[in-house]
């Protein structure tokens, strides 16, 4: 029976070049030759993505599976492995290498690799529509899209319930950057998991306690369901979130005063939601659009058609079929 997160070992994680060698000895000369890589020109609770206005209705609730540790994938190195420059660990590795990686997870396309990110972070502005009644520049922005002429996107990740070790090798090897927002009552039965996706460079950012309708608390609820989700997060996972997702993409004044009193910079919302059957999309044109912001949740096959991998297999033929690649949300905001 595979270990969960919190029974692993401290081993060092194996270089893609060895977890693939006996794959790639056919296709290419030198498994881990350097070489330059194609780059982008370019719901627990169901949320949707013509959710987010201030105080808006939530969609009614659908309805986890404990995780198990990680099988013969990524061990547990500091970070996702981004070189020191910020760009991809596997902008690093021969095209033909990275083709294999693609091929072995089953994806139709080879990953682009996203630009270096910006010396300077954009500036981060709430999005038109999405005020709160007497707000001002103090508050955390709400925004679905960062600023930028680049064609990349980022993914995003809700709730927890779902706690796949595949998708934790997956996303490793694949070298796909991804930032998780967190309900502690989907994760408190193994904080283990998500400590391993830190460690393999996720991001852990604050999505409440209990996965409420804030706008419908009292003040002090809304407090102790963003602040006390901040305090476990810092002590489970070493550090304070400053990215904080509002359940359903709902909020008030008061859940952006809270938020910034808790510490929390920046309310990143979305601009499409991905499933393992299709997308959702916020804009009439039903695209991508550089900077977009992408919403799926920790899932699998007892809430819906398909497993992480299949979502992520789906989301990524999206994204490169539309010359898009995946950039990490915290390298911009």
């Amino acid at each position: 029976m595979p270990r969960s997160g919190r029974d692993r070992g401290s081993g060092a994680h194996r270089p893609a070049c060895a977890v693939l060698a006996a794959l790639l000895v056919a296709a290419v000369g030198s498994g881990c030759a350097s070489g330059a890589g194609e780059q982008a020109g370019d719901t627990e609770h169901r949320d949707r993505p013509l959710a987010g206005n201030p105080g808006a209705t939530p969609e009614p609730n659908p309805g986890s599976n404990p995780a198990a540790g990680h099988p013969g994938g990524p061990g547990q190195r500091p970070g996702r492995g981004r070189a020191p420059d910020g760009s991809h660990e596997n902008a690093q590795l021969a095209p033909a290498v990275r083709a294999a990686l693609a091929k072995k997870w089953g994806l139709e396309k080879t990953p682009l690799i996203a630009p270096p990110p910006p010396a300077v972070k954009p500036r981060i502005t709430t999005r038109e529509g999405f005020e709160v009644k007497g707000g001002d520049d103090s508050l955390p922005p709400v925004f679905t899209t960062v600023p930028t002429k680049d064609r990349i996107v980022f993914l995003t990740m809700d709730d927890g319930s779902e706690k796949d070790p595949e998708l934790l090798q997956m996303m490793d090897e694949l070298d796909i950057p991804y930032s998780a927002f967190l309900s502690d009552y989907e994760v408190s039965d193994n904080y283990g998991y998500f400590g391993e996706a830190q460690r393999l460079g996720v991001s852990i950012n604050n999505h409440t306690l209990n996965h409420p309708y804030l706008p419908g608390l009292p003040y002090d609820e809304q407090k102790r369901e963003i602040c006390h989700q901040q305090e476990i997060i810092e002590k489970q996972f070493g550090k304070r979130p400053v990215l904080f997702r509002p359940p359903y993409g709902n909020y008030n004044g008061d859940t952006l005063r809270i938020a910034r009193s808790c510490g929390i910079k920046a309310v990143p919302l979305w601009n499409a939601e991905a499933f393992p059957d299709h997308m959702e999309w916020r804009e009439e044109d039903q695209d991508l659009h550089p900077g977009d912001i992408i919403l799926t949740h920790f899932r699998g096959r007892g809430e819906w058609d398909g497993s992480m991998a299949d979502l992520v297999r789906a989301v990524m033929k999206t994204v490169t079929d539309r010359g898009y690649a995946v950039a990490r949300l915290e390298d911009y905001v």
